[in-house]
């Protein structure tokens, strides 16, 4: 059996307090986006999405951050896919942020909804040639016989719209998720780690400790 329990690391790199994080959720996330992205961390928007099935299990993968707003935090998606469909029957979903290169990691729970047409449209346009091609050649999630399934379809819509502007399908687009609570995490040492969690009021955040 392998020593999987005796992997530890001590997290000794920052704190976390409120003399110094802010009052509101999203500016604080802002701030450590900031601070993600100054260091160059590989993939600093992927994040993990959670969401729940119609029989109540929870789903969990990963996605990439396309984007975040006063309104919330975006993603893309096929809206036939699991997670969308999980969505159309759940609307409420949880994400993860984990920047272990700062010891930091940040959990956010919300509502999702959809992004316009003329969003989604926009994003959809800026994509590269071939993941605009990939949007239409794989029925995300769905059962099939083979790899060749999907590399005919990519030849026949790569053939398809030669010479055309390749359109965004009515079954791919966005959604934002809007956040009621936000727990920002900071590692310490001996496992005793800095832990604020914001939750939304009419009037702005809430702000509170949690024990590690």
């Amino acid at each position: 059996m392998k020593n999987i329990a005796g992997i530890r690391k001590e997290y000794r790199m920052q704190a976390l307090d409120e003399a110094t994080a802010d009052i509101n959720a999203l500016r604080q996330f802002d701030k450590w986006w900031d601070d993600a992205i100054s260091s160059n961390i590989d993939e600093v928007n992927a994040f993990t999405l959670a969401t729940v099935d119609h029989n109540n299990r929870p789903c969990a993968r990963i996605l990439l951050l396309k984007g975040y707003t006063k309104k919330g935090f975006i993603f893309f998606t096929n809206y036939e896919s699991a997670k969308g469909m999980q969505l159309a029957h759940n609307p409420f979903a949880a994400m993860v942020f984990f920047w272990k290169e700062l010891e930091r990691q940040v959990r956010i729970e919300g509502k999702v909804h959809k992004v316009s047409e003329a969003e989604s449209n926009d994003y959809f346009h800026s994509r590269p040639e071939g993941s605009r091609i990939g949007a239409w050649a794989s029925p995300q999630s769905t059962v099939i016989e083979s790899r060749k399934i999907i590399e005919e379809n990519v030849e026949k819509f790569t053939a398809g719209f030669a010479g055309k502007t390749i359109e965004r399908p009515e079954h791919w687009g966005g959604y934002y998720l809007v956040p009621d609570m936000m727990e920002f995490w900071q590692g310490r040492p001996s496992r005793l780690h800095d832990r604020l969690r914001y939750t939304r009021e009419e009037d702005g955040w809430n702000r509170v400790r949690l024990a590690p």
